[in-house]
């Protein structure tokens, strides 16, 4: 797959190769299901709680006696049958994650790229060098390339006077080439890549 690759403030600076067996598939939604879910779980705090019947605190001694209430038998005011008792099998703090092995992780990824290649939402660019690094100058070239919500994944390091730049501007968002993932690039309208960006996807995942 070929693509053009594009100046940020203007201008084509030449082309570049895309692998298709990461820009070129066909995307599977069931595999970026499993993908997305993984990786929401994982981010999942875990921390509801509530208190159980050992956790409220209340008198021990027996409410009434055994026999003859003509009523239920009962030990303890903190059953969970009681106003104020505790909750039978609630939700205590636990870890939502589960294991995915890292090959579907990695497939996860080349399909998410595929994907926005296919939607034509995939734009290529030859760096994140701009003359005045400036929240005015990224803006007006966000802008002028009209992208609203943008991830924008950077080589190994990524461009620190454009980071800089562009961490106050709503709707852009960057990354170096080893934080993309699949939840982040799916959720926005438009993915652009520098060319160090997607010579260090492919080293990623070959």
């Amino acid at each position: 797959m070929k693509l053009d690759v594009i100046k940020l403030d203007s201008g084509v600076a030449g082309s570049i190769e895309l692998a298709d067996d990461i820009f070129g598939l066909e995307p599977r939604g069931d595999i970026l299901q499993r993908v997305v879910r993984w990786q929401r779980a994982k981010a999942q705090a875990g921390t509801h709680s509530v208190l159980g019947k050992s956790d409220v605190s209340y008198s021990t001694k027996k409410i009434y006696r055994q026999k003859g209430t003509g009523g239920a038998r009962h030990g303890s005011r903190k059953a969970p049958t009681f106003r104020h008792g505790g909750t039978y099998k609630g939700p205590t703090p636990r870890s939502h994650a589960f294991d995915l092995p890292k090959k579907v992780r990695a497939l996860g990824l080349r399909h998410a790229l595929s994907a926005k290649a296919t939607a034509g939402e995939l734009v290529i660019v030859e760096d994140l060098n701009l003359t005045d690094a400036k929240t005015a100058a990224v803006a007006k070239a966000v802008r002028e390339n009209g992208w609203k919500r943008v991830l924008v994944i950077d080589g190994s390091e990524v461009n620190e006077g454009f980071a800089r730049a562009a961490r106050n501007i709503e709707g852009v968002d960057i990354l170096p080439s080893m934080g993309a993932n699949v939840y982040d690039i799916l959720k926005r309208d438009t993915l652009v890549i520098t060319r160090s960006g997607v010579e260090a996807l492919e080293a990623r995942l070959k």
